[in-house]
């Protein structure tokens, strides 16, 4: 290295990691002043206290922290780890010096790990006292909650459901699972339900059921949208477990004929995670039903929601219209949450005032107000809307409109200057304007003031490491409209392998049909033109249906045939 280089950098070595994310247009100056006033406070490092304040993600500080210190910066989330390396490094060492051991040489006596400080000198000397002296060190710089997040991935799970319950049936001790644990967690049940949070998390379950029968309690987890049965367990667990989930989500559990509602937060993995907790009182007990709220899932790129490039520049195009409403349609569980603050999340900046009003909030985003709807506090969705009005808002998002008086607040919002966001319960986006005028907006409300519908359905992704290809017979080329193309396309079944818990399914993906008004539309609406009068004008301006949009992932590999059928009649193409 020649000494310009070596002075280049020392001086960004030198350089304040605030002033490094000032200078990329990162954050701004008051940002930083508010983070160094906490550090006063709390004496942490300040780019861990931008992350915590919202003010950056911790994906971008690790790319400024390595640019600044001339360090090379890894996503842990799509790297592989080598097995030599983690039987290099005692998990205990790897969790309390935060790093992550990656690849070993053995030929070179090389070893690279994963550093949240890569000038942690306590932590290299560490590893070579452990390993050898001369052991050289290679290190990559990382996020400090995706190391934690990758330790307890790959070195397996902290504790084992299987030695808990056979603790509480036997009365022996599973001394593994009890040294991964603190103290806290004497208690077995207390261990088994974060046993079980935690299992659901790692598995990528967007609920848990625990649902007790005559002599036995049932937990599933919905995973890629399909109730999957995980445990069946003696029923005589359940009454503690319940008072376990109760406590933990702030119930009262002294009630148990009455629904009731709660929340947990917790950190699995190095990240949070929310759970909204209901408990619902049945014939054989009361039965509890978790949803799980990853919040780093939960905004997705408004490009990674798997839109084709017309699609997204058409959502673009809606999006930059400053007034006017836009809906997202679909049943429960069809990802519209996601869609909805993608969507917000490509619009957020300093320079807009975007508040939301929601049952409850899912998913905290900074810069955006949040207020959940509350029963107690006499706040609805109409009531809502009207006292943001009051708060100077650039953008509203309403939760869903289920009511006339919703709507009709929704719709005053839009024709006076602002862009409003919004769920409706229809079968497509078509169906958006019958419901409308079903609920009781008037036509002449409607006309000018929608910006645009979307529709959308999930499904399951195939597994690429196991389906099985196959030449489609003349009743499925009629149901994917295709029967005149030759050659032949090839489509794919499920098949099943350990990457996809034998299911030949793994992931999901959203089919949409976007539905962008105009002039045209906006006359058939005025003068309520039947359904299909709509639909033939939005095919001429190429519209396409989530039928289409199904047929496509289909050709593409990505899902089978049996499981868009499974979200979308393709019996009208018979």
């Amino acid at each position: 290295m020649d000494t310009a280089q070596s002075v280049r950098n020392t001086t960004a070595q030198r350089q304040p990691i605030g002033q490094v994310l000032i200078a990329r247009g990162v954050i701004s100056e008051d940002q930083l002043r508010i983070a160094l006033l906490e550090q006063m406070k709390s004496n942490l490092p300040v780019g861990k206290l931008l992350v915590n304040l919202g003010f950056v993600s911790e994906a971008t500080l690790r790319d400024a922290l390595g640019e600044s210190l001339g360090q090379k910066s890894i996503d842990l989330s799509r790297a592989t780890v080598d097995p030599a390396a983690l039987q290099l490094v005692p998990k205990e060492v790897a969790r309390r010096h935060r790093l992550l051991p990656l690849d070993y040489v053995a030929e070179l006596h090389k070893l690279t790990v994963a550093l949240a400080d890569p000038n942690d000198l306590v932590a290299l000397d560490k590893l070579r006292a452990l390993i050898s002296p001369d052991l050289i060190i290679e290190t990559v710089l990382a996020g400090e909650s995706e190391i934690a997040r990758a330790i307890d991935q790959h070195y397996g799970y902290e504790l084992s459901i299987d030695g808990i319950l056979h603790e509480i049936e036997t009365g022996e001790i599973d001394f593994r699972s009890v040294a991964s644990a603190a103290d806290e967690y004497s208690q077995p049940v207390v261990r088994l339900i974060d046993a079980l949070l935690t299992d659901a998390v790692k598995r990528e379950a967007s609920d848990i059921h625990f649902e007790p029968e005559g002599s036995f309690l049932r937990i599933r987890y919905r995973i890629d949208g399909i109730l999957r049965q995980i445990r069946a367990l003696h029923k005589s667990y359940w009454p503690a477990m319940a008072v376990r989930l109760k406590v933990m989500s702030g119930m009262n559990i002294a009630e148990m004929r009455a629904p009731q509602d709660g929340r947990i937060s917790m950190s699995i993995g190095g990240r949070d995670i929310d759970f909204r907790c209901s408990a619902q009182p049945t014939i054989h007990g009361e039965n509890m039903v978790l949803r799980i709220l990853d919040r780093q899932k939960g905004i997705v790129p408004l490009d990674r929601l798997g839109l084709e490039t017309w699609q997204l520049e058409l959502l673009r195009r809606m999006l930059a219209r400053p007034e006017g409403i836009i809906l997202v349609t679909g049943p429960t569980g069809s990802g519209k949450t996601t869609t909805l603050y993608s969507m917000l999340n490509h619009i957020n900046a300093e320079s807009i005032n975007i508040m939301t009003l929601e049952d409850p909030v899912e998913y905290p985003m900074a810069m955006i107000r949040q207020t959940s709807i509350a029963e107690a506090a006499k706040l609805d969705f109409a009531n809502g809307i009207r006292s943001m009005m009051r708060q100077d808002p650039d953008v509203i998002l309403v939760g869903e409109i289920r009511d006339a008086d919703t709507a009709a607040m929704a719709f005053r919002a839009a024709m006076t200057g602002h862009q409003v966001f919004s769920t409706l319960h229809t079968n497509s986006a078509l169906g958006a304007i019958p419901r409308l005028l079903d609920i009781g907006v008037l036509p002449d409300i409607m006309a000018g003031n929608i910006i645009g519908v979307i529709a959308q359905r999930l499904v399951r992704k195939l597994c690429p490491h196991c389906r099985k290809p196959y030449t489609p017979g003349n009743e499925e080329l009629r149901l994917l409209g295709i029967e005149q193309v030759r050659p032949l396309p090839v489509l794919y079944h499920p098949g099943g392998c350990e990457r996809c818990d034998f299911q030949g399914y793994r992931g999901r993906i959203a089919i949409m049909e976007i539905l962008r008004m105009d002039d045209d539309l906006d006359d058939l609406i005025l003068r309520r033109a039947t359904h299909r009068e709509v639909r033939l004008a939005a095919a001429a301006k190429g519209f396409r249906t989530l039928a289409d949009d199904g047929q496509r992932r289909v050709l593409e590999g990505i899902t089978s045939l049996e499981e868009v059928m499974r979200v979308i009649d393709l019996t009208e193409r018979m």
